[in-house]
């Protein structure tokens, strides 16, 4: 297979003229990020807000003509909006706050994010999406897990998605919208990419998805606080972010990380969760705090975000998550969906009261 270059791409783009310019897209430097790794390339295509819906077909003829080199395996080509002063002309641009995507019908985008990983992040984003749905809402639910998806194993789902008009269509489970990187590559495939390349796929998967009109699209974030994560929240217009913690105080000095890189790029906190809160015997029904409780409300309580709720360390979540059955759609009346029925409702009200985001931090 031929090794593909820079400079056969640039000379592909070069090809490319924006019709408001009447400039080749690399004149009228609206390609950023573009990054190649193993015949696949990722970049994506800024234009001003104004001009978002109208230059799909722009992103579309840029993707097809880079597809088009020998040696290109795939193109992930992402349209993204940006205003004046923000990144547009800078030579390795970081995304700024005003760079963010657009992502048509859909309301309210939630990151439910954790400092680390291994605290049931994402047994609470999908559990949380249903609930959300449950009350009547459109809910959609991305996996943006990229290393390691787990809303295909939760939700029960498998196969490839299958694209139209240029879009992916979601998969539906139990009223929810769905979109994985876990649908697009097998489970033995392990996905070595850079940052970048991470960016580019997650910002495809936003913008590529036809997700229609939706309420609410939970975002189940990566777990931790790097590049990838700061990238993500920096150019996803999020209207706001949960925090998931256990109560230790290990796992907790991790969630403080998670709501101080949302603080720094001014995404409101809508709340912090309590996940594995106590474990309650299924047989005497005696509750003991094996991970300690209360960690997280006090937590929230002095970084002066609210508290959604306490989720229980209960066998059924793990035996529902597991068969891809989750305790919300299957067993709607039981504690332990009602636990998370409870955090719904305590998210709705964040929402509707608008958290303030918390200000941008400028240096002089």
């Amino acid at each position: 297979m031929a090794e593909v270059t820079r400079a056969a791409l640039e000379a592909a783009l070069a090809a490319i003229i924006d019709p408001k310019s009447g400039r080749s897209v690399l004149d009228a430097d609206l390609i950023r990020g573009l990054v190649i790794q193993n015949g696949h390339v990722g970049f994506t295509v800024e234009v001003a807000p104004a001009d978002a819906r109208a230059s799909e077909p722009l992103r579309l003829a840029c993707e097809r003509s880079v597809l088009a080199v020998p040696g290109v395996r795939s193109v992930t080509a992402v349209l993204t909006a940006h205003s004046a002063g923000s990144t547009a002309g800078r030579a390795n641009p970081t995304p700024a706050g005003d760079a963010k995507l657009a992502l048509g019908e859909i309301g309210a985008v939630i990151a439910v994010a954790s400092g680390k990983g291994g605290v049931g992040k994402s047994t609470v984003a999908a559990n949380l999406a249903l609930a959300l749905a449950a009350g009547g809402q459109r809910v959609g639910l991305l996996d943006a897990d990229i290393y390691g998806p787990s809303v295909p194993r939760l939700l029960g789902l498998s196969g490839k998605p299958r694209a139209e008009n240029e879009k992916l269509i979601p998969f539906e489970a139990y009223g929810l919208k769905t979109m994985s990187i876990g649908f697009l590559v097998s489970d033995a495939q392990a996905v070595i990419w850079r940052g970048p390349m991470v960016v580019s796929a997650l910002t495809q998967m936003l913008t590529g998805t036809a997700w229609g009109a939706l309420d609410i699209l939970i975002v189940d974030m990566p777990p931790g606080t790097g590049d990838v994560q700061l990238s993500l929240a920096q150019r996803v217009p999020l209207a706001g972010a949960v925090i998931v913690s256990t109560p230790q105080d290990l796992s907790l000095i991790d969630a403080r990380r998670a709501i101080a890189m949302f603080e720094k790029t001014a995404v409101p906190l809508l709340g912090l969760v309590e996940n594995m809160s106590v474990f309650v015997c299924p047989h005497c029904h005696e509750a003991t705090p094996i991970f300690g409780h209360g960690g997280a409300k006090a937590a929230a309580h002095a970084q002066g975000i609210p508290f959604l709720g306490e989720v229980p360390l209960m066998p059924l979540i793990r035996e529902t998550s597991d068969a891809g059955r989750p305790v919300v759609a299957t067993a709607p009346a039981s504690p332990e969906a009602q636990a998370f029925t409870a955090i719904a409702a305590a998210l709705r009200t964040q929402l509707a009261r608008g958290r303030r985001a918390a200000p941008k931090i400028i240096q002089d």
